[in-house]
């Protein structure tokens, strides 16, 4: 955890260098950050949700230990260094069992704490903020504070008992975007207010202190709060540095802490930069990623469709449609649109429900039939450079393979080569420490 202690102290130094998290649960994105990691010389942040990966498997199938596992194969897979990778949970708390009394979801969010904490997850973001079953809508902060306070003394307690010791690292915040994304519209959001700041992290630490959790305290590494970034279906609301620079300036009054930002999805290049220098140093990326990786699937899927005979295709924009038609739990909620912009809004909206079903066996299996269908045929340029342009010109520059999985990754590479540069310092030689 050296690598992203250091990364902390040198920003709130000079105001450079950051990190970035990868929070996916998808082999190919996966694979993407751990190249993108060994280009840069750097360690790499992977962190799944509890809606992802919890103790009853989540929307991804795997327990804690199971997505453990799932990214040290694919790090064994390019002789990437496990001791190179940080995991972090994130939004670990009630949120998977909001429909329960806070008694009981908080006794499974116990549950889950310590499953992460045992499968060797080291960045906790504990998130109690989300009311449960007969709460007030809004959750008294106090409240907010004891109930993360309760999950820490379980992480705590979990990692003496597992490892000998604690070096757990910390993220608290009641200000997050919600988990999974916006069900509506959304033209502006508020900054959080530097009062807010001091509020949270006054009741985090009481309430930590009143369960003798004082060796955490001094390990908690950031914040959550808003900057003023968020994205919905359709739009994205950009980040404005004036409008953050008191919470900037006011953070460097907190020892040893930075801003942690959610939601960082679809920027603009130099927002990113501005965030790393404003003390945002922990950028959360999600559904770009996954929207990048179903850009370039189906971009591939056209391809095939020029160049495979019919009764081999995968049909795989099918496939999803019939899919999420099949079983429109994870998008239905969420798209409170008219049924004629459904279909645009399943596939192609920027919060990426789709990338719910990437894992589901048969459009799983469609992805795969595509790629050896791919794998059996030249890929005439032309096509590429018709439907993944960028890939193109960096296959005519020498620079990538014609190969389909190599077109992919390099799809998703170009949204973690943004995040990555904005993280970088003005030290070229800079390498990983983890």
């Amino acid at each position: 955890m050296k690598y992203l202690l250091s990364k902390i102290q040198e920003n709130r130094e000079t105001g450079q260098g950051g990190i970035y998290s990868v929070c996916c649960a998808h082999p190919l994105v996966i694979k993407a950050a751990m190249m993108q990691a060994v280009k840069d010389g750097q360690s790499v942040l992977i962190e799944s949700t509890a809606n992802q990966v919890n103790q009853f498997g989540g929307y991804t199938g795997m327990k804690p230990i199971d997505f453990v596992n799932f990214v040290y194969d694919i790090a064994d897979e390019l002789d990437f260094p496990r001791e190179r990778i940080i995991l972090g949970g994130d939004h670990l708390g009630p949120v998977c069992w909001v429909d329960k009394g806070a008694e009981e979801a908080i006794e499974l969010s116990k549950d889950l704490i310590a499953e992460y904490v045992k499968a060797g997850f080291k960045k906790i973001h504990l998130d109690t903020s989300m009311a449960c079953f007969g709460d007030p809508q809004a959750v008294p902060e106090e409240e907010i504070a004891y109930r993360a306070s309760v999950l820490c003394k379980v992480a705590e307690q979990t990692a003496i008992e597992t490892f000998g010791y604690s070096d757990l690292l910390y993220v608290v915040g009641t200000e997050v975007p919600v988990p999974g994304g916006e069900t509506e519209a959304i033209e502006s959001v508020e900054v959080t207010s530097t009062a807010s700041v001091d509020l949270t992290l006054k009741h985090h630490y009481d309430a930590f202190k009143a369960l003798g959790l004082e060796k955490a305290i001094s390990r908690i590494i950031a914040i959550v709060v808003q900057p003023g970034v968020e994205f919905d279906h359709t739009q994205v609301v950009d980040y404005q540095p004036e409008e953050a620079k008191a919470l900037a300036k006011h953070i460097e009054k907190i020892d040893n802490i930075v801003f942690e930002a959610h939601s960082t999805d679809y920027q603009k290049n130099d927002a990113y930069k501005a965030l790393v220098s404003d003390h945002f140093a922990i950028l959360k990326v999600g559904p770009q990623l996954t929207f990048a990786l179903r850009e370039g699937l189906f971009a591939l899927s056209y391809i095939e469709e020029y160049l495979v005979a019919p009764e081999k295709r995968s049909y795989l924009r099918d496939v999803c449609e019939q899919t999420m038609l099949a079983e429109p739990a994870n998008w239905k909620k969420y798209y409170q649109v008219p049924a004629s912009l459904e279909p645009f809004y399943r596939h192609y909206s920027f919060s990426d429900r789709i990338r719910y079903y990437w894992a589901n066996d048969r459009v799983n299996q469609a992805v795969k039939r595509m790629m050896q269908n791919l794998s059996e045929v030249d890929i005439p340029l032309p096509l590429v450079s018709q439907f993944l342009p960028e890939q193109f010109q960096a296959i005519r520059n020498g620079k990538l393979s014609l190969d389909a999985q190599a077109l992919v990754i390099d799809k998703i590479m170009q949204v973690t080569s943004v995040y990555s540069n904005a993280c970088q310092t003005n030290n070229a030689q800079e390498k990983a420490i983890a």
